[in-house]
């Protein structure tokens, strides 16, 4: 087989680039391990940037999101019994954020890619990747080798494209978070329209939503902790504990329909680039959730990488190719700076002492009540424009 780039990955990353590429002439073959249906159907966080929903509208993938998505024009933060509100649209100029969950990103991805005549192949788990030290670039799988220009590795930190590195030629710097996140999926509508940050001596919570139905919830965990350990009734239990506010708000019950432990770290692989294989989404870098940024790290990565090889296609220059690292690992150091102000900011430590936590209070005092870093926060939150990914 041949093609010009191939894309091991279907995740946001994967598919969002071969769209991009498709409109611009370029063809892709995808190769994704797991099945349609579990790509289809795997939840994830869904909390997309300004940037984000402008450049899926622009590709022509944001007719369902328009309809379906849920547009926020703030979050709260709550602490001390009280929430106190964070105006992103008054803040930043009228930008938002819009709640629309990430397996519907990528069907509509899918359902793009496929109805556009591309190549996504599914189930596809022997695949290696080889030659990106030279011209020939090549992925095997199922007994055939596809040839390729380029190689774009999509397929997350644990797949095999980082893996495919040589030793030594890249450098991983991670950081693992002390404490986990506890989600659940609740038949219960939503008594916010709005997220809820939620600093409590108990420890952090979030309140949030993926549809007028259905409620999305966290709760900061031990990450050793067993879910069998978490009745629906003990959950339900801490989530009022540390939601609830001194003016009688607290989230509405219902059955649970889903519920994990996911723990939490950082992750930058610097360079995001070896040879003809480039890095993007998290294969190249993992945030905490706390600032919602995962998804759209990877939409951003692509972006510049689309340009970068239609810019090849068109002139045959390898000059923003050869700055896609630089470019991208400006911006995700950003957004790692803000992940970990977020979640140092709203989560207990272990072993924390009371001079800690007045001095995480404090802190949110001044979010709260300073124009100025509010502003901060907000800008962040709704996303940093994507001219700022430039190198």
């Amino acid at each position: 087989m041949r093609t010009q780039v191939g894309i091991v990955g279907a995740g946001p990353a994967g598919l969002l680039l071969s769209h991009l590429l498709h409109l611009e002439g370029i063809d892709s073959v995808v190769l994704e391990v797991h099945s349609r249906e579990h790509v289809e159907n795997r939840v994830r966080a869904g909390v997309l940037e300004q940037g984000t929903v402008d450049l899926l509208a622009a590709a022509g993938v944001g007719e369902r999101l328009k309809k379906q998505g849920l547009v926020h024009r703030g979050i709260e933060l709550s602490f001390g019994g009280r929430r106190h509100r964070i105006d992103f649209a008054e803040l930043t100029g009228g930008r938002c954020i819009t709640v629309y969950a990430q397996h519907e990103v990528l069907k509509d991805l899918i359902h793009a890619r496929l109805d556009a005549g591309g190549r996504v192949l599914f189930d596809v788990a022997d695949a290696s990747i080889h030659g990106i030290e030279t011209e020939r670039a090549v992925i095997r799988f199922r007994g055939v080798e596809l040839e390729c220009d380029f190689v774009a590795g999509c397929d997350g930190s644990h797949g095999i494209s980082s893996g495919s590195i040589p030793a030594g030629a890249i450098t991983v710097y991670e950081r693992t978070y002390p404490f986990a996140w506890l989600g659940i999926l609740a038949q219960a509508p939503p008594r916010s329209g709005e997220l809820i940050y939620t600093s409590h001596d108990r420890g952090f919570a979030l309140f949030s939503m993926r549809t007028p139905e259905i409620t999305r919830l966290y709760l900061q965990c031990d990450p050793e902790e067993d879910i069998a350990n978490w009745p629906d009734d003990r959950i339900w239990e801490e989530l009022r504990t540390r939601l609830s506010t001194n003016d009688g708000w607290r989230p509405a019950e219902g059955p649970i329909l889903k519920k994990e432990i996911t723990g939490m770290r950082s992750l930058v692989v610097e360079p995001m680039q070896f040879g003809r294989l480039f890095l993007a989404g998290d294969a190249a870098h993992i945030v905490p959730p706390t600032g919602a940024k995962g998804l759209n790290l990877a939409v951003a990565d692509v972006h510049v990488l689309s340009r970068a090889l239609a810019s090849y296609y068109d002139s045959g220059s390898m000059l923003l190719l050869d700055q896609y690292s630089a470019t991208c690992l400006r911006r995700v150091w950003k957004v790692q700076r803000f992940s970990w102000w977020m979640t140092s900011m709203l989560h207990r430590l272990t072993g924390d002492d009371a001079f800690e936590r007045r001095r995480q209070l404090a802190e949110l005092d001044y979010v709260t009540s300073s124009r100025a870093a509010a502003t901060s926060l907000a800008e962040n939150y709704v996303g940093l424009p994507m001219e700022l990914t430039k190198a």
